[in-house]
């Protein structure tokens, strides 16, 4: 799979200075896409639990959108082959990072416009934001704040 045929298949654009024609890597591990911070389950299972009656959506070929950017900017959206992926947001995360979850029985992809497209095996992961430190907070013990893409 290249960004080409994800961003055809999907509908959904990507800017000028990205290279359509490589091949996405698919990988197993720990991803990041700009404010996101793609995690497999194994690696924060202990802080990760499902709602009760935690409701499952399928993901479909067009995308489901995880997060939009800051100020309604660009979308982060999982793509996935029909019944290839079932995604989640019932879930309590003990850092309140997570956004959702998704299980996957095939390669799944997820595309942003700026910062093009990241594969993942089969498997189950945590969608987090991601922190950054808050440098305006050095002198008082510091701090954090969510990154904003």
């Amino acid at each position: 799979m290249n960004l080409d045929t994800l961003s055809r298949r999907t509908g959904l654009t990507v800017l000028d200075h990205l290279e359509r024609q490589v091949a996405i890597p698919v990988i197993d591990g720990l991803q990041a896409q700009g404010d996101l911070l793609i995690v497999p389950m194994p690696m924060v299972a202990v802080a990760i639990t499902f709602r009760p009656g935690a409701r499952w959506a399928k993901v479909f070929g067009s995308g489901l959108e995880v997060l939009r950017g800051a100020a309604g900017g660009n979308p982060h959206t999982l793509v996935a082959d029909d019944g290839a992926c079932a995604w989640t947001w019932d879930v309590r995360d003990t850092l309140d990072l997570a956004l959702g979850v998704f299980r996957c029985t095939r390669p799944v992809y997820l595309l942003h416009p700026e910062h093009g497209a990241t594969g993942f095996t089969p498997g189950t992961y945590v969608v987090r934001r991601q922190r950054e430190f808050d440098h305006r907070g050095w002198r008082r013990g510091g701090g954090s704040r969510l990154v904003a893409d």
